[in-house]
């Protein structure tokens, strides 16, 4: 729906589990301050794979958050995505009597790119060392990648529209603006997010046949983006969950809009075609700007999609040339992602998450670890800048090719 009464979706709410902050308001004084929290992999199992840094959530107790009941039925990667619900709704000021009387009216919405790894890998040790009557029954859900969706929804009680974009790490991206038509369509509340779970043997072994994994053994050295010592992305967990909702709805019950999400536009180019991404990607802002209706000019930062490979960093760089024109060369450009990792589909939503504490607070965090710029952009290094920042570019390319873009707007409240 479209036109002067559409409805319009504000985000009322945010969760994080990151690398940097089990907590939004942590995740969000480390990317403000540039700390990198990068490391040698530690997990067990991992020390022979050619996998050498990542960025792990660290001091995450699941016990302490979730009820046992949907512990043992869940890998990890949910685990991430129930704390940050629980999170995300407490911020948005919801308990469950806001629902208690009208579940229909709240629905879920996450993306997935791997699946519960972990858990699945736990089991079929059990079918292959001890028999089939040792492997439990979840194992037929944990690893599903509508595993987070369901389980989100069954603990709260929500039955309004569910789904789950099964997706590259652009499926991020997609998951909100979904979450944002199924708000328009006229569901009251949509919570959305992804996380991921990707640091298991298993899941790290699969990770291997792709060209673009750093596995560059220096921390300091291997996530560098848009430089000359561009070696490849490094993996990471965690992610980020939105509660978003109809802005009258919020209005009318005084709750805090964070920002409203004002357009998407995805498109595909195929897998590891980093020449053709920018092409695809500029398309892609260009929609996403048509969709917000908003000119070049007004977008104040860009959140780089960054991935750390030569061919890929260029063509985002002249993606942003091409779709805003001279602008596309002076406006400030971040990527907080350099100092954690690239959790996958959670990856954009931890952009998302710092893209609206930028706003709220006028502070571009810095790219962490990054000082050779090679590229034509204006990339923001060592330490936040001040601005004024009313309008964010979230940006998302994947590996198996897709690309989105969404534009976020300050909220009204803290505009105010």
């Amino acid at each position: 729906m479209s036109g002067p009464h559409a409805r319009q979706t504000a985000v009322t709410g945010v969760g994080v589990v990151a690398p940097n902050g089990l907590h939004a308001d942590t995740y969000w004084k480390n990317v403000q301050e540039g700390a990198s929290v990068l490391d040698r992999v530690t997990r067990e199992g991992c020390e022979h794979l050619p996998l050498r840094v990542a960025g792990e959530v660290r001091g995450f107790d699941p016990t302490a958050l979730i009820e046992e009941t949907f512990l043992v039925q869940t890998d990890k990667f949910t685990h991430f995505a129930l704390a940050a619900a629980d999170a995300a709704l407490k911020d948005a000021g919801l308990s469950e009597s806001a629902w208690a009387d009208a579940p229909y009216s709240v629905g879920v919405v996450t993306a997935a790119g791997s699946g519960g790894g972990e858990f699945g890998q736990r089991e079929l040790q059990k079918l292959w060392g001890q028999g089939s009557r040792f492997v439990g029954p979840y194992q037929s859900i944990a690893w599903f990648y509508a595993a987070s969706t369901g389980q989100i929804s069954i603990r709260k009680g929500f039955k309004g529209p569910c789904g789950v974009v099964a997706s590259d790490e652009a499926g991020g991206l997609d998951a909100v603006a979904h979450a944002a038509r199924t708000v328009r369509r006229g569901t009251d509340v949509v919570v959305v997010g992804a996380a991921e779970a990707p640091l298991a043997p298993y899941s790290g072994v699969c990770q291997l046949g792709y060209p673009e994994l750093s596995t560059v053994e220096d921390p300091a050295r291997a996530y560098r983006p848009f430089t000359s010592a561009a070696c490849g992305f490094v993996p990471a967990e965690g992610g980020a969950v939105l509660v978003v909702e109809d802005l009258d709805r919020a209005r009318r019950r005084d709750a805090v809009v964070r920002a409203t999400v004002a357009g998407h536009a995805a498109t595909f180019t195929g897998a590891s075609q980093w020449d053709r991404s920018r092409e695809g990607l500029a398309h892609a802002i260009r929609g996403a700007l048509d969709e917000a209706g908003c000119a070049p000019e007004e977008i104040d930062v860009v959140f780089a999609d960054a991935m750390g490979v030569p061919e890929a960093d260029r063509a985002e760089a002249l993606a942003l040339a091409d779709a805003l024109g001279p602008h596309g060369t002076r406006v400030p450009v971040t990527a907080p992602k350099s100092g954690i990792g690239r959790s996958y589909c959670g990856a954009p939503l931890l952009d998302i998450v710092a893209a609206v504490q930028a706003m709220e607070h006028g502070q571009i965090p810095p790219t962490p670890g990054v000082f050779d710029i090679c590229h034509d952009i204006d990339l923001v290094t060592a330490t936040a800048r001040p601005a004024e920042l009313r309008t964010a570019l979230v940006l998302s390319r994947g590996l198996m090719g897709s690309n989105a873009a969404l534009v976020l707007r300050k909220g009204p409240a803290t505009a105010a």
